[in-house]
């Protein structure tokens, strides 16, 4: 349908840092991803800049001769400023306090306004935009619960608009 997302959680990395790359296992599922969504009709590819969601795109955009576009807004969320060894249960935490914000941080609902303005600009009203982010941020902008999050996939692939629920897209 035109005006529709699929949004995409990267392939497997080899760390959270911006610059990680993908696994061995990562890339090669990023290229079994590519032709089950080639089909699907894809006229714009939006990422994240980090390293795992431009390289998980990669395949799908060669594939179909289109350029990567990338949107810093698309990052990861910041949960915290700092490391934390209790990032999960204040990542829990965050899920049910939405306006959880930890020193240096950033709230759910502002990761998904974050979100959702950049997918409004990314829109191609005649066809199909994938969008390659990260796991939180698109848990947040599916509005899905910490079980949702933890059962994402890597990658995961939903399809998505604004009017009506998100569908997950099975991956290889």
């Amino acid at each position: 349908m035109s005006g529709d997302f699929l949004l995409i959680r990267h392939a497997r990395a080899a760390g959270q840092a911006p610059n990680a790359p993908l696994t061995p296992e990562g890339e090669e599922a990023a290229r079994r991803l590519a032709p089950r969504l080639v089909p699907l009709g894809i006229t714009r590819i939006v990422s994240s800049p980090w390293v795992r969601a431009v390289d998980t795109a990669r395949p799908l955009a060669q594939r179909l001769g289109l350029s990567i576009e990338t949107d810093e807004r698309l990052t990861e969320r910041v949960l915290s400023g700092t490391d934390r060894a209790d990032w999960q249960d204040r990542l829990r935490e965050s899920f049910s306090d939405p306006d959880l914000c930890l020193p240096g941080g950033e709230s759910g609902p502002a990761a998904r306004a974050r979100a959702t303005a950049t997918l409004a600009g990314a829109r191609d009203p005649h066809g199909m935009t994938a969008v390659f982010t990260h796991g939180n941020l698109l848990a947040l902008t599916l509005e899905l619960d910490y079980t949702g999050w933890a059962n994402l996939k890597n990658p995961d692939v939903w399809r998505w608009n604004a009017d009506g629920p998100a569908s997950r897209i099975p991956c290889p």
